[in-house]
């Protein structure tokens, strides 16, 4: 059995459970229904209340390339667990022949190759996707409509009784399971539906619930039209996900831009820099790497071919140094991306940065001490002005990060005396609401980050590094 709500809060794991739908509509953009429509079952399962005897969840996955059916299943994983790669995932294409289906369960003792074929959904593999903070395990068969029928006459038992026989005799439980299918069908007949209701760059001709209404039927008759009802009758959600908006596909470009950001950090430690990309620029990647027909697919590609690789050749020519900023610009022709270097003065950033915590919320500063002190930060917490003054006076920090509510006053008066003391302090203000106007603007003012709830560790960890490499006098070159 894995951990349940009652373990969990010993572990402070729970600040992000809590909050499990907002961090995920904030990981999987412009899909709010289709997050509503999980959540829940993850609830069940953390309260113990799941039904026995069969998997946590079931869910088919509809809808056009690109809109986000894959990135959900790394999105949950990713917050349960940490890690985006903590599933258990069986590409369906590789199984459209019937004899293909046999390497799921492996082949009984007596047959040729028994022991050289390991099964592909063995516990041991079930288990290997769970983790310290969750024993919930998470099973992607991606586009399933691909896979031979036997594959989903495979899947009735699981779906029905959680258990699957293996060809050696041995039996996996998938009781602590979700299961996710994902499928394009009756995604070109949606494509037609929508070119002229809404989505990528269209007016609005008519309303949005009515055109999703007629979205979620054609996918559900595709569906019929594929698998058996006893095949669709033991899926807990069919979710149909809509093509992407504009609005939609800035806010994903934007989270590949942090993830390359984090990337540099991650991957170069004292020699990172920052990458600051105009407006222009990233409207010259959206159109590049979005259209009507594969939504942000193309994006992670696009970003890979104008902006990473660039960025990586001058890393290898020596032209970046530690703590520089590098402008993303474009070009007078507007057809290709430029790079300018600013260099800034070389402060080193220490190999174990230490940062002051504070908040009044306990679970949460030792869910964040344990990840931060994991990723190898000294950490200090309080959980008042008062005990954050003292720990300020008797140790010296390279970053502060302070709740806005606290119990003896609130946290942008704190940073205002920590920045009197420390101009080049790195300070972040957590927030639960929006801050104040003034406040807003004090705070922008001084470079202060605020860093809304609820947030991932990973997050704050990123933002921090960011600071930490910021420059600090601007020497500019120019790189093409």
């Amino acid at each position: 059995m894995g951990l349940r709500g009652a373990d969990l809060s010993m572990t402070g794991k729970p600040e992000a459970l809590r909050n499990l739908l907002v961090l995920l509509s904030q990981k999987v953009v412009g899909q709010p229904a289709a997050m509503k429509s999980i959540v829940p079952y993850i609830q069940m399962y953390m309260a113990d209340l799941s039904p026995a005897g069969r998997p946590v969840g079931v869910f088919l996955l509809l809808g056009p390339t690109g809109t986000g059916k894959t990135k959900t299943v790394e999105a949950i994983a990713d917050v349960l667990h940490g890690s985006e790669k903590k599933v258990l995932k069986v590409d369906c294409g590789g199984y459209q022949m019937e004899h293909e289906v046999a390497k799921l369960i492996g082949s009984p003792p007596g047959y040729l190759g028994h022991r050289e074929t390991q099964p592909v959904l063995t516990q041991a593999r079930l288990d290997a996707v769970t983790s310290e903070y969750c024993g919930l395990s998470l099973v992607l068969f991606d586009e399933i409509e691909k896979a031979a029928p036997s594959l989903t006459q495979l899947l009735l038992g699981i779906m029905d009784k959680a258990t699957l026989q293996l060809g050696d005799g041995n039996t996996v439980n998938f009781e602590n399971a979700l299961l996710f299918f994902t499928s394009n069908l009756g995604a070109r007949e949606m494509m037609k539906e929508t070119s002229e209701s809404f989505g990528f760059r269209a007016g609005v001709s008519r309303e949005r619930g009515d055109v999703t209404t007629r979205l979620e039927n054609i996918a559900l008759n595709a569906v019929k039209k594929k698998f058996a009802p006893e095949f669709v009758n033991r899926i807990d959600a069919v979710i149909t996900y809509l093509p992407l908006e504009t609005e939609s596909l800035s806010q994903i470009l934007d989270q590949h831009i942090t993830e390359l950001q984090s990337h540099v950090n991650t991957r170069l430690g004292a020699r990172c820099f920052s990458i600051e990309v105009t407006p222009e620029s990233r409207e010259f990647l959206l159109r590049k790497g979005t259209s009507a027909e594969f939504g942000a697919r193309e994006l992670k590609r696009t970003i890979h071919r104008h902006l990473t690789q660039p960025l990586a050749a001058l890393v290898a020519g020596g032209q970046v140094d530690a703590g520089a900023r590098v402008n993303v610009e474009l070009d007078a022709d507007g057809e290709r991306l430029s790079l300018r270097v600013v260099s800034g003065e070389e402060v080193p950033i220490p190999v174990h940065p230490s940062v002051l915590i504070v908040d009044d919320n306990r679970d949460l500063l030792n869910f964040l001490k344990s990840a931060m002190i994991h990723a190898q930060w000294d950490v200090e917490t309080a959980e008042s002005l008062h005990a954050a003054r003292d720990l300020f006076e008797s140790k010296k920090f390279n970053a502060v990060v302070l709740d806005y509510m606290l119990p003896d006053g609130t946290g942008v008066e704190l940073a205002l005396e920590f920045h009197a003391r420390n101009h080049a302090l790195r300070q972040v203000v957590m927030c639960g609401v929006p801050l104040p106007p003034g406040e807003q603007e004090m705070c922008k003012e001084l470079k202060f980050s605020v860093l809304q709830k609820p947030f991932l560790p990973t997050t704050l960890l990123n933002l921090l590094r960011s600071h930490l490499s910021s420059p600090t006098r601007a020497v500019q070159r120019a790189a093409k």
